[in-house]
Protein backbone atom coordinates (compact mmCIF):
# COMPACT_ATOMS: atom_id res chain seq x y z
CA UNK A 1 0.00 0.00 0.00
CA UNK A 2 1.11 3.67 -1.20
CA UNK A 3 0.32 6.69 0.58
CA UNK A 4 1.25 9.91 -1.11
CA UNK A 5 1.20 13.46 0.09
CA UNK A 6 0.91 15.51 -2.89
CA UNK A 7 1.39 19.78 -2.77
CA UNK A 8 -0.75 22.03 -3.44
CA UNK A 9 0.58 22.47 -7.10
CA UNK A 10 -1.07 19.02 -7.87
CA UNK A 11 -3.98 21.24 -8.99
CA UNK A 12 -4.11 21.61 -13.06
CA UNK A 13 -6.43 23.28 -15.26
CA UNK A 14 -8.52 20.40 -17.48
CA UNK A 15 -6.55 20.72 -20.33
CA UNK A 16 -2.78 20.33 -18.86
CA UNK A 17 -0.92 16.69 -18.52
CA UNK A 18 0.36 16.64 -14.98
CA UNK A 19 3.00 14.21 -15.20
CA UNK A 20 3.25 13.10 -11.29
CA UNK A 21 -0.62 12.61 -10.70
CA UNK A 22 -0.53 10.24 -14.31
CA UNK A 23 2.01 8.74 -12.44
CA UNK A 24 -0.62 8.08 -9.38
CA UNK A 25 -2.79 7.15 -11.41
CA UNK A 26 -0.32 4.68 -13.48
CA UNK A 27 0.27 3.00 -10.14
CA UNK A 28 -3.20 2.47 -9.17
CA UNK A 29 -3.82 0.81 -12.60
CA UNK A 30 -1.04 -1.38 -12.31
CA UNK A 31 -2.18 -2.72 -9.39
CA UNK A 32 -1.26 -0.75 -6.01
CA UNK A 33 -3.32 0.14 -3.30
CA UNK A 34 -3.02 4.25 -3.47
CA UNK A 35 -4.22 6.58 -0.92
CA UNK A 36 -3.67 10.51 -1.84
CA UNK A 37 -3.63 13.36 0.71
CA UNK A 38 -2.86 16.54 -0.70
CA UNK A 39 -2.18 20.06 0.31
CA UNK A 40 -2.96 23.64 -1.08
CA UNK A 41 -0.52 26.38 0.20
CA UNK A 42 -0.35 28.50 -3.04
CA UNK A 43 -4.33 28.07 -3.75
CA UNK A 44 -4.64 29.01 -0.25
CA UNK A 45 -2.45 32.09 -0.52
CA UNK A 46 -4.29 33.58 -3.72
CA UNK A 47 -7.39 33.06 -2.22
CA UNK A 48 -7.02 34.77 0.83
CA UNK A 49 -4.63 37.65 -0.81
CA UNK A 50 -7.72 38.14 -3.09
CA UNK A 51 -9.89 38.95 -0.35
CA UNK A 52 -7.65 41.02 2.21
CA UNK A 53 -7.63 37.67 4.89
CA UNK A 54 -5.23 35.46 6.41
CA UNK A 55 -2.41 38.72 6.71
CA UNK A 56 -1.78 37.84 10.68
CA UNK A 57 0.87 35.02 11.74
CA UNK A 58 2.22 34.92 14.96
CA UNK A 59 5.36 32.82 15.66
CA UNK A 60 5.42 31.64 11.54
CA UNK A 61 1.84 30.08 12.18
CA UNK A 62 -0.77 31.99 9.93
CA UNK A 63 -3.78 32.92 12.36
CA UNK A 64 -7.06 30.80 11.06
CA UNK A 65 -10.00 32.97 12.24
CA UNK A 66 -13.74 31.46 11.34
CA UNK A 67 -13.52 34.02 8.27
CA UNK A 68 -9.92 32.62 6.64
CA UNK A 69 -11.04 28.44 7.62
CA UNK A 70 -14.16 29.63 5.16
CA UNK A 71 -11.92 29.94 2.34
CA UNK A 72 -9.33 27.28 3.10
CA UNK A 73 -12.05 25.26 3.50
CA UNK A 74 -13.58 26.45 0.07
CA UNK A 75 -10.50 26.10 -1.75
CA UNK A 76 -8.86 22.88 0.05
CA UNK A 77 -12.44 20.84 -0.19
CA UNK A 78 -13.83 22.58 -3.49
CA UNK A 79 -11.02 24.10 -5.96
CA UNK A 80 -7.88 21.37 -5.23
CA UNK A 81 -9.98 18.33 -3.91
CA UNK A 82 -12.01 18.34 -6.84
CA UNK A 83 -9.48 19.90 -9.59
CA UNK A 84 -7.70 16.37 -8.37
CA UNK A 85 -10.32 13.89 -8.05
CA UNK A 86 -11.50 14.78 -11.82
CA UNK A 87 -7.88 14.70 -13.31
CA UNK A 88 -7.86 10.81 -12.03
CA UNK A 89 -11.19 10.47 -12.88
CA UNK A 90 -10.17 11.83 -16.23
CA UNK A 91 -7.23 9.42 -16.67
CA UNK A 92 -9.34 6.54 -16.16
CA UNK A 93 -8.39 5.84 -12.56
CA UNK A 94 -11.61 5.26 -9.80
CA UNK A 95 -10.90 8.13 -7.23
CA UNK A 96 -13.14 9.22 -4.57
CA UNK A 97 -12.98 12.76 -2.95
CA UNK A 98 -13.04 13.07 1.14
CA UNK A 99 -11.73 15.39 3.55
CA UNK A 100 -9.95 13.88 6.81
CA UNK A 101 -13.12 14.35 9.20
CA UNK A 102 -15.14 12.61 7.04
CA UNK A 103 -16.21 8.97 8.54
CA UNK A 104 -14.33 9.80 11.52
CA UNK A 105 -11.06 9.53 9.52
CA UNK A 106 -9.27 11.66 11.61
CA UNK A 107 -10.16 13.70 14.41
CA UNK A 108 -8.47 16.42 15.92
CA UNK A 109 -7.94 19.16 18.28
CA UNK A 110 -6.87 22.59 18.24
CA UNK A 111 -2.91 22.96 18.04
CA UNK A 112 -1.85 25.51 20.58
CA UNK A 113 1.92 26.22 19.56
CA UNK A 114 4.65 27.51 21.88
CA UNK A 115 6.28 30.26 20.89
CA UNK A 116 8.69 32.61 22.67
CA UNK A 117 8.08 29.85 25.33
CA UNK A 118 4.81 30.68 25.56
CA UNK A 119 1.44 28.55 24.15
CA UNK A 120 -0.62 30.98 21.64
CA UNK A 121 -4.07 30.48 20.24
CA UNK A 122 -3.72 30.86 16.29
CA UNK A 123 -7.12 29.82 15.80
CA UNK A 124 -8.68 26.88 13.62
CA UNK A 125 -5.87 25.22 13.09
CA UNK A 126 -5.73 21.34 14.37
CA UNK A 127 -3.42 18.74 15.09
CA UNK A 128 -4.03 15.23 14.90
CA UNK A 129 -5.60 13.19 18.30
CA UNK A 130 -6.51 9.91 16.58
CA UNK A 131 -7.33 8.02 13.14
CA UNK A 132 -10.12 5.45 12.12
CA UNK A 133 -8.68 4.02 8.71
CA UNK A 134 -12.17 2.00 8.42
CA UNK A 135 -13.53 4.37 5.42
CA UNK A 136 -10.04 4.02 3.79
CA UNK A 137 -10.16 0.10 3.99
CA UNK A 138 -13.41 -0.09 3.02
CA UNK A 139 -12.63 2.22 -0.35
CA UNK A 140 -9.87 0.43 -0.84
CA UNK A 141 -11.43 -2.69 -0.59
CA UNK A 142 -14.27 -1.56 -3.18
CA UNK A 143 -10.72 -0.52 -5.33
CA UNK A 144 -11.48 3.65 -5.10
CA UNK A 145 -8.17 5.90 -4.95
CA UNK A 146 -9.15 7.75 -1.83
CA UNK A 147 -8.60 11.88 -2.17
CA UNK A 148 -8.16 13.24 0.88
CA UNK A 149 -8.19 17.09 1.70
CA UNK A 150 -6.71 17.95 5.34
CA UNK A 151 -9.59 19.14 6.77
CA UNK A 152 -10.37 17.32 10.10
CA UNK A 153 -13.24 17.61 12.64
CA UNK A 154 -12.60 17.96 16.71
CA UNK A 155 -14.81 15.54 19.34
CA UNK A 156 -17.69 18.10 18.65
CA UNK A 157 -18.03 18.61 14.92
CA UNK A 158 -15.64 21.53 14.43
CA UNK A 159 -13.72 21.74 11.45
CA UNK A 160 -10.02 22.56 11.91
CA UNK A 161 -7.13 22.69 9.16
CA UNK A 162 -4.57 20.68 9.59
CA UNK A 163 -0.58 20.51 8.23
CA UNK A 164 -1.06 17.83 5.29
CA UNK A 165 2.00 16.36 5.24
CA UNK A 166 0.80 15.48 9.33
CA UNK A 167 -2.26 13.95 8.27
CA UNK A 168 -0.45 11.74 5.11
CA UNK A 169 1.85 10.56 7.85
CA UNK A 170 -1.13 9.84 10.52
CA UNK A 171 -3.41 8.18 7.94
CA UNK A 172 -0.10 6.55 6.58
CA UNK A 173 0.41 5.25 9.87
CA UNK A 174 -2.90 4.17 10.80
CA UNK A 175 -3.23 2.01 7.41
CA UNK A 176 0.40 0.34 8.22
CA UNK A 177 1.63 1.33 4.66
CA UNK A 178 4.20 -0.33 3.15
CA UNK A 179 5.69 3.67 2.12
CA UNK A 180 4.43 6.47 2.96
CA UNK A 181 6.08 9.39 -0.13
CA UNK A 182 6.21 12.52 1.02
CA UNK A 183 6.84 14.58 -2.45
CA UNK A 184 8.23 18.17 -1.75
CA UNK A 185 10.81 20.95 -3.97
CA UNK A 186 13.94 19.19 -2.78
CA UNK A 187 15.95 16.03 -3.32
CA UNK A 188 15.78 14.43 -0.03
CA UNK A 189 16.62 15.44 3.44
CA UNK A 190 20.43 16.76 3.99
CA UNK A 191 22.36 17.00 7.21
CA UNK A 192 23.79 20.01 5.90
CA UNK A 193 21.86 22.08 3.55
CA UNK A 194 22.34 24.10 1.52
CA UNK A 195 25.35 21.23 0.62
CA UNK A 196 24.01 18.96 -2.08
CA UNK A 197 26.66 16.46 -0.83
CA UNK A 198 24.55 16.21 2.57
CA UNK A 199 21.60 14.85 1.25
CA UNK A 200 20.71 11.47 3.03
CA UNK A 201 19.72 8.30 1.73
CA UNK A 202 19.03 6.16 4.29
CA UNK A 203 18.34 6.91 7.77
CA UNK A 204 15.99 5.18 11.21
CA UNK A 205 13.83 7.21 13.34
CA UNK A 206 16.09 7.44 16.00
CA UNK A 207 18.82 9.73 14.26
CA UNK A 208 16.30 11.36 12.44
CA UNK A 209 15.23 12.42 15.64
CA UNK A 210 18.55 13.41 16.80
CA UNK A 211 19.34 15.36 13.38
CA UNK A 212 15.90 16.90 13.44
CA UNK A 213 16.88 20.72 15.67
CA UNK A 214 19.40 20.94 13.22
CA UNK A 215 17.65 20.70 9.51
CA UNK A 216 15.86 23.92 7.77
CA UNK A 217 12.73 25.75 9.54
CA UNK A 218 10.83 24.37 6.40
CA UNK A 219 11.40 20.89 6.79
CA UNK A 220 11.11 20.42 10.07
CA UNK A 221 7.07 19.86 10.10
CA UNK A 222 7.46 17.56 6.66
CA UNK A 223 10.44 15.50 8.77
CA UNK A 224 8.29 15.19 11.94
CA UNK A 225 5.47 13.80 9.79
CA UNK A 226 7.85 11.51 8.58
CA UNK A 227 9.09 10.24 12.03
CA UNK A 228 4.82 10.29 12.93
CA UNK A 229 4.15 8.10 9.96
CA UNK A 230 6.61 5.38 10.88
CA UNK A 231 6.56 5.57 14.24
CA UNK A 232 2.36 5.32 14.24
CA UNK A 233 2.74 1.87 11.77
CA UNK A 234 3.99 2.68 8.52
CA UNK A 235 7.24 0.05 7.39
CA UNK A 236 9.02 3.22 5.50
CA UNK A 237 8.75 6.92 4.62
CA UNK A 238 9.83 8.63 1.67
CA UNK A 239 11.24 12.65 1.10
CA UNK A 240 11.37 12.88 -2.88
CA UNK A 241 11.61 15.68 -4.86
CA UNK A 242 8.14 15.78 -6.84
CA UNK A 243 9.27 18.36 -9.56
CA UNK A 244 11.35 15.30 -10.82
CA UNK A 245 9.31 13.10 -12.84
CA UNK A 246 11.95 10.02 -12.31
CA UNK A 247 12.50 11.12 -8.77
CA UNK A 248 8.30 10.36 -8.29
CA UNK A 249 8.74 6.66 -10.29
CA UNK A 250 11.85 5.83 -8.96
CA UNK A 251 10.24 6.66 -5.07
CA UNK A 252 6.62 4.42 -5.79
CA UNK A 253 9.46 1.76 -7.24
CA UNK A 254 11.23 1.91 -3.70
CA UNK A 255 14.31 4.00 -4.43
CA UNK A 256 15.62 7.24 -4.24
CA UNK A 257 15.02 10.77 -2.21
CA UNK A 258 15.85 9.87 1.73
CA UNK A 259 13.84 7.01 3.07
CA UNK A 260 13.09 6.77 6.92
CA UNK A 261 12.64 3.20 8.71
CA UNK A 262 12.21 2.41 12.20
CA UNK A 263 15.42 0.77 13.31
Amino acid sequence: MLVVKYGGNALVHSTDIDPVLEAIGDAFIDGDQVVLVHGGGPQIDQALSERGLGKDRVGGYRVTTPEVLKVVEMVLCGQVLRGITNYLLGSEVNAVGITAGDGGLVVAKKMMPIVDGIKVDIGLVGEVVSVNPELLQHLIAGEYLPVIAPIALDSEGNALNINADLVAGAIGGALNADQVVFLTDVDGIFSDWPNQDSLINKINVADLEKLLPALADGMIPKVTAVINAVNSGAKSARIVNGTKLKAVLDAFAGVGGTVVVAA
